[in-house]
């Protein structure tokens, strides 16, 4: 029965990894330039990211959005703006407007740039065109393939599901049938003096198990982020039967009432405040009549540790105020917060990040290795010479 087991499993890791391979590369090849993607633009492009001079006072966030739309081609409007702690850092403003139904990334895209302005001054610093931006078309590489939102992301997740198999079933072609001391070497240990061919089997097979945790959790956000239903009914399972999150919405004014001043200024203020300490805050602007600006202070590296806010779009008020620490957090809910933070390793810090790294650049060698292991047993040993009488 455990042989029979043994040899559907390595079947699966087979034909499952032959059928995969190629995108399982690219999904972890992008994966390992996006790891350290923050630190690499902010080094390359230091001009967009950090001012000049530093001074005491900032222009108000309402005449820096109106700087940044004058900035943009066609009118266009801002939907969201970024802002760092760090006083020596731009505000990041974003136009963007996505057709879902496009097959390719170029024509998802209808518009998308940033607008990159000194907060001092309202000089632009950058007006950055993100369709052509090379971290962008790795990003949707990563995610879609390029090939849009429906199809590209029907593939990246089944091929997504499809690794997560291709993992287990190695783990158990790994675990050899009999336990011993030159085995239990060659299950953790690669044999550098070996030939070639044991030393790609050893890279294939060692380096495999030492990543397989990373590349699990990995697996488990991507397919979250890919499934709805799966991500629903993870969230309703460990959430149980409480009640549903209401929306909050702006209350729209009767007509002919006055309304109050530069509401985007007396908000920011607040955001402002709350960020003192903390690594960086995002705004999103209001896109319907009852949307509201949704406000985010991030405290640290750790996507997930951040307060939220909604407040009404016509009189500033605070409608919705939640901090993760929030004890009416149910765990469902928790876990789905924590899935970004998950999916790049930032869970658990620096460390995380660079242990993810590592998972990745294994991750696109397995591809590798696994096809030169199957070239290699395909190979027919030649038959020996009849000897002549």
């Amino acid at each position: 029965m455990k042989l029979k087991f043994r040899k559907i499993a390595y079947q699966l890791h087979l034909w499952l990894g032959l059928m995969s391979g190629l995108i399982v590369f690219i999904l972890a090849a992008t994966g390992c330039i996006l790891s350290f993607e923050k630190e690499l633009k902010q080094w390359i492009y230091p001009e967009k990211y950090y001012v000049k001079t530093i001074k005491k006072q900032k222009l108000p966030l309402s005449v820096l959005k109106l700087q940044s739309e004058k900035a943009l081609p066609n009118g266009l409007k801002v939907s969201r703006v970024e802002v760092s702690s760090n006083p020596s850092r731009s505000y990041a403003f974003r136009s963007l407007k996505m057709d879902h139904e496009a097959m390719t990334f170029w024509g998802s895209y209808l518009y998308y740039y940033r607008v990159y302005i000194d907060p001092y001054n309202g000089q632009v610093l950058g007006l950055e065109d993100a369709k052509k931006d090379f971290f962008e078309i790795v990003l949707n590489l990563h995610r879609r393939l390029l090939l849009g939102e429906k199809i590209g992301k029907t593939i990246t997740g089944y091929a997504t599901l499809i690794f997560a198999v291709i993992l287990f079933s190695g783990l158990v072609i790994w675990y050899p049938r009999k336990m011993s001391k030159n085995m239990l070497k060659g299950m953790f240990f690669i044999k550098i003096s070996a030939n070639w061919k044991r030393i790609n089997y050893d890279l294939h097979n060692v380096l495999g198990f030492y990543a397989i945790i990373p590349l699990l959790l990995i697996s488990y956000a991507a397919l979250i982020w890919n499934f709805k239903g799966l991500d629903k009914w993870i969230i309703k399972t460990l959430n149980g039967n409480g009640q549903t999150e209401q929306r909050a919405k702006s209350k729209v004014p009767s007509k002919g009432s006055p309304l109050p001043h530069n509401i985007s200024d007396r908000i920011f203020k607040i955001v402002e405040k709350n960020l003192s300490g903390k690594e960086s805050a995002l705004i999103n602007f209001p896109k319907t009549e009852e949307g509201t600006y949704y406000a985010q202070v991030t405290f640290a590296d750790k996507h997930y540790q951040n307060i939220q806010y909604n407040f009404d779009q016509y009189s500033g008020e605070i409608l919705k105020y939640q901090t993760y620490k929030d004890k009416k957090i149910k765990s469902g809910t928790a876990l789905r917060k924590r899935n970004y933070d998950l999916h790049t390793g930032s869970i658990f810090g620096i460390t995380g990040r660079i242990i993810y790294f590592f998972a990745t650049i294994i991750a696109a060698s397995l591809p590798v290795t696994g096809f030169i292991i199957y070239l290699n047993r395909k190979k027919k040993k030649p038959k020996p010479k009849k000897k002549k009488n």
